[in-house]
């Protein structure tokens, strides 16, 4: 193996297992910016002696072995400078001076599942804001660089690494362990693990902003989160309901977008471009969601719903195939599970597409005064769509005219009025 396949297989590795490497050193020091810094120097030590010593057959664990060294030499180093760092070399005395093979076998005899999985926890403690969650998340469990995070979210490096600095921070101050939750703390914090994961996978479905109606490298790391969750926790339906909704989403990218950028509605996409694998993938998921709720007399919670939601367009050969119907009644089990505003606008629209224009209108209108729709697009441009197919096109033209000023997103913006235009003047 040449220098430059040794040297990228070197990164290839790292890619994998930093998520794993920073959760298992966060929990030995107690500090994810110190995790990070001593993966980062166990990297740089590869680089250095794998191309001359090969590459180990545990990769994974001599990156931990070299990474966890490092730390208790700073530790030594700070000669016990205050309490914390006395509590943790207090722990770590007994392995300062075994061998590399000790140390290794006791690294496999470790649960690398449990470290991952309180890296997690702790990225998306509800103690911090929805946007400090979704970016050190994708920092510490992603492996993004502050430049990726802020250009995905179009924001400035900056206020990115801002967010993150003060994310790791209020977790120091609040003395957070990288631990998993146990018993009903468990169910509350994974909650807003799974809100995080959605809140990435949906800006990369459907960006808020920017010239770009999707993004989807947004969509893959969430998938990739997703999988990674799923693999950990296997007896939560939730988190497969979570995982099924993504990939039967995200298989239709493709096709959500014409060759001149435009959007293209749901109904009108080539199906034949969607992806055949990630559907199967979803199915799949789905079944696992429905199995567990079955085996444990749950109902079924928002995620569940939402996936089985998506699959019914999934299993439609064509638009017309489409059980609206179906779909209809899925809305209204989900507003019970998860009311909302834009739950309720949803389930207009299911309505009606199957019992017609006019039960969505009345639906519509019942829910008229709801604070979270007055600067909300889609709101407008449901209405919009519903007074069209009745055949009031002045009022839907000023409906689709409405919704293109209040989006932030350029080419819906255009959807949005390439439809004001075919109401005509």
């Amino acid at each position: 193996m040449s220098a430059g396949e040794t040297h990228r297989t070197i990164e290839a590795t790292f890619r994998i297992e930093r998520a794993r490497l920073v959760a298992g050193l966060a929990r030995l020091v107690r500090d994810i910016d110190r995790a990070e810094e001593l993966a980062q120097d166990a990297l740089v030590v590869a680089l250095a002696e794998w191309p001359r010593t090969g590459i180990p057959a545990n990769p994974g664990a001599w990156l931990m072995t070299t990474a966890k060294r490092r730390g208790i030499d700073a530790i030594r180093r700070d000669k016990m400078r205050d309490r914390k760092h006395g509590e943790i070399a207090q722990d770590l005395d007994g392995a300062v001076d075994d061998s590399h093979d000790a140390i290794e076998a006791r690294l496999d005899a470790d649960d690398p599942g449990d470290e991952l999985l309180g890296l997690i926890f702790t990225a998306c403690h509800p103690v911090l804001s929805a946007e400090a969650r979704v970016a050190l998340t994708l920092r510490v469990i992603g492996g993004l660089t502050t430049d990726e995070i802020a250009r995905a979210f179009l924001s400035n490096e900056a206020t990115i690494a801002q967010r993150i600095v003060r994310a790791k921070r209020t977790i120091a101050k609040a003395g957070l362990t990288f631990a998993v939750p146990r018993t009903a703390e468990r169910t509350a914090r994974l909650a807003s693990v799974l809100e995080v994961i959605y809140l990435i996978f949906n800006e990369g479905y459907a960006a808020t902003a920017g010239d770009d109606p999707i993004r989807p490298s947004l969509c893959q790391e969430a998938q990739r989160l997703g999988r990674i969750l799923a693999g950990l926790v296997q007896d939560d339906a939730e988190v497969w309901g979570l995982l099924a909704l993504m990939e039967i989403q995200a298989s239709r990218l493709r096709a959500r977008i014409s060759p001149d950028g435009a959007l293209i509605p749901l109904t009108e996409q080539n199906r034949a471009r969607w992806d055949g694998l990630l559907i199967q993938r979803g199915l799949e998921a789905l079944a696992r969601a429905e199995a567990l709720n079955a085996e444990q007399r749950k109902d079924a919670g928002p995620y569940a719903l939402q996936a089985a939601l998506a699959a019914c367009h999934a299993r439609a050969p064509t638009a017309e195939d489409t059980d609206w119907a179906r779909i209809a009644g899925l809305y209204d089990q989900l507003r019970v599970v998860m009311p909302s505003p834009v739950v309720d606008l949803n389930r207009a629209i299911a309505h009606s597409m199957a019992f017609g224009p006019d039960t969505g209108l009345r639906l519509l209108d019942a829910i008229a005064g709801a604070e979270a729709l007055r600067n909300y697009a889609p709101w407008p441009a449901a209405r919009g769509d519903f007074l069209f197919r009745t055949g009031r096109l002045a009022e839907a033209r000023r409906e689709f005219e409405a919704a293109a000023n209040l989006t932030r997103n350029a080419r819906e913006a255009a959807f949005l009025m390439a439809r004001a235009g075919a109401c005509g003047d």
